[in-house]
């Protein structure tokens, strides 16, 4: 029913570049998707490894002068 629509709006000769530039903003999208997702767990992984550090040096034996 939609397909019908949107062929009687466009026309036919117009349904495959419609359809070209829809799948190139999917895969836009989805690039940028990734990259964010890679950047929130880079992000993530970062504050951890440096908690770890800081509670190790508290745990550490210390050393009496």
């Amino acid at each position: 029913m939609i397909l019908l629509i949107v062929l009687i709006l466009f026309g036919a000769k117009k349904l495959p570049d419609l359809a070209r530039g829809l799948g190139q903003s999917i895969n836009e999208f989805r690039k940028a998707r990734e990259d964010i997702d890679q950047e929130l767990h880079e992000a993530g992984a970062s504050p951890a490894f440096s908690n770890k550090s800081n509670s190790e040096v508290r745990n550490a034996p210390r050393s009496e002068s």
